[in-house]
């Protein structure tokens, strides 16, 4: 049935006639060049896609991870990091953790400081956590001794640092290190803690900056009681509808700032960290430069290769032509001819493509500086549905565009291209 129905479609029974000729690869260099361009092609947009991806995917995991989905802070503070408290509020709690989309929410406060040895000092936003608090990314990310003791009767001086920080103050867990800060009336004070870990998350300036410790002492330092906090933080388990989850909790907020008399503002993550997540919108345009110009440039080899495979079968257009065959029928028999060179080196381009991606992901060939891109290597992520995409795509844009070049098949004329040599 198959050899039938090849049979009845002359066009690509013609078409396969021409791929399989014996001479067909030695008579035109340029289908070579041309199946070589599309394996290229398609081989190097595999590959920056899955850079691409790899990058936001890891890059966006450790930021959702490094910082609260949604913070809620006293909308009379400013930009920076200290901002004047709030009361917590026992119904507001209640009513987020009763969202579906609630993972986790937690008070915090913040002191900006200053961290002082005797090898030297850097300042740094001391971060106070309670009970409840997401501890995963400091969990996975602990390079050695633990996390913060929080909670419970006795308060705890534990000093969790980065080990970044820890390399350039020469600090180590058990340290003793002492901070300073500055009160509101402009008088230094200073504080002494003990280094219990030291985590790492790569993300460079983030880990020099966050130093962690329990609520409490924050709440010291800051002067404040234990009801007054910096603000709430609080993590979605469905990040792909954050906008959509922080507009329910600004409501939520609003509402309880009109009824209890507080004035609070709930702010995604996506707006605390603009730069980062208008970097990683902007691979959105390099991966489409990068397919417009691999493209392209397939396309040009392709019509170079079509109008040489054309002008060499000027003779058997002619004789197809005298023998009744319509200019259409003829255009599609060598649409069928770039379909099958645009197939092949789709196929090897896949091929070389991932065989790449497979020796990065599981061989770590290219290194990358953290300080400077967050990760340690090169991320790759190959998601199946834009491989389909990207193939069938392809293969599609390149092949419709080749009926432009057959159009000159309308122009052949059989008595005069019959003799034609």
């Amino acid at each position: 049935m198959h050899k039938i129905n090849e049979i009845l479609n002359l066009e690509f029974f013609i078409a396969r006639r021409l791929a399989s000729s014996p001479d067909e690869s030695q008579r035109n260099v340029m289908v070579r060049i041309a199946t070589a361009t599309v394996a290229i092609g398609v081989a190097v947009m595999i590959v920056a896609l899955a850079v691409i991806t790899g990058f936001k995917r890891e890059i966006t995991d450790k930021i959702i991870g490094f910082a609260s989905h949604v913070q809620v802070v006293n909308l009379d503070g400013n930009s920076s990091f200290e901002r004047p408290p709030i009361e917590r509020s026992a119904s507001f709690e209640e009513r987020v953790k009763v969202l579906p989309a609630t993972a986790s929410i937690a008070p915090f406060a913040v002191k900006g400081g200053i961290v002082r040895t005797s090898e030297a000092m850097q300042g740094v936003m001391l971060k106070g956590v309670g009970e409840g608090y997401d501890e995963r990314i400091f969990a996975a990310n602990l390079v050695r001794g633990t996390l913060p003791r929080v909670g419970g009767e006795e308060r705890h001086k534990d000093l969790l640092i980065s080990e970044s920080l820890a390399a350039m103050l020469r600090l180590d867990t058990a340290s003793k290190v002492e901070m300073l800060f500055v009160q509101e009336d402009g008088r230094p004070r200073r504080d002494r803690f003990k280094v219990c870990g030291v985590y790492s998350t790569g993300m460079g300036d983030m880990d020099n900056m966050m130093v962690i410790t329990e609520l409490r002492n924050v709440q010291r330092l800051n002067g404040w009681d234990e009801r007054q906090i910096t603000g709430y933080e609080i993590n979605t388990n469905d990040f792909s509808r954050l906008a959509e989850y922080a507009e329910r909790i600004d409501l939520i907020a609003a509402e309880v700032s009109v009824r209890e008399g507080r004035n609070l503002m709930a702010e995604d993550i996506e707006h605390r960290y603009p730069t980062i997540f208008d970097w990683l919108r902007a691979h959105n345009v390099n991966a489409v430069v990068i397919i417009v110009i691999m493209i392209t440039v397939a396309l040009m080899n392709m019509i170079s290769a079509m109008l040489i495979i054309l002008l060499e079968r000027t003779r058997m257009i002619g004789l197809l032509k005298a023998m009744g065959m319509r200019n259409g029928a003829i255009q599609r028999v060598f649409l069928y001819r770039s379909l099958y060179i645009v197939a092949r080196g789709a196929v090897w381009g896949n091929v070389i493509g991932l065989a790449i991606c497979a020796l990065q992901r599981w061989g770590h060939i290219v290194k990358l500086d953290p300080s400077g891109y967050m990760l340690s290597e090169v991320p790759i992520c190959v998601e199946w549905w834009w491989l389909v995409v990207l193939n069938v795509g392809t293969v599609a844009a390149i092949v419709l565009l080749m009926a432009l070049p057959t159009m000159i098949i309308s122009f052949i004329k059989p008595d005069t291209s019959i003799r034609y040599q």
